[in-house]
């Protein structure tokens, strides 16, 4: 199902996540201890690129290390704007410099996650 829909997932998960990203969550950052926020940003940069990399390579049939390359773009590129994005137009939200390393911490895991099982897959 996952290879089927890959495409439709990661664009869900995108918009789920950009949405997530600019609203006011009050409530959440007061019960959440202070860098949690930091473990949620290195899953779902994870996360992200992980279902990119499926669309990319499943759906879009790029070869593997095309598909590593531009799934790690666009999480990194998507990250980065969503940080701008909330300095720029939120209240509630801020540029941290230290989510972006979350971010690409979690991408580079993924993307070595994804390359030991895609190397086991082919033996």
């Amino acid at each position: 199902m996952l290879k089927t829909y890959s495409l439709l997932i990661a664009f869900v998960y995108s918009i789920v996540l950009a949405i997530l990203s600019l609203i006011q969550i009050s409530d959440f950052t007061e019960i959440a201890p202070s860098f949690s926020d930091k473990t949620y940003h290195f899953i779902a940069y994870s996360i992200f690129a992980w279902l990119w990399f499926n669309a990319f390579f499943y759906k879009l049939n790029q070869r593997k290390n095309k598909a590593f390359f531009m799934a790690a773009l666009l999480a990194l590129v998507f990250g980065i704007v969503i940080e701008v994005l909330q300095r720029e137009i939120t209240s509630t939200r801020v540029f941290e410099f230290n989510d972006i390393i979350a971010n690409v911490l979690g991408v580079l895991f993924s993307i070595i996650i994804l390359e030991i099982k895609t190397k086991t897959e082919v033996k």
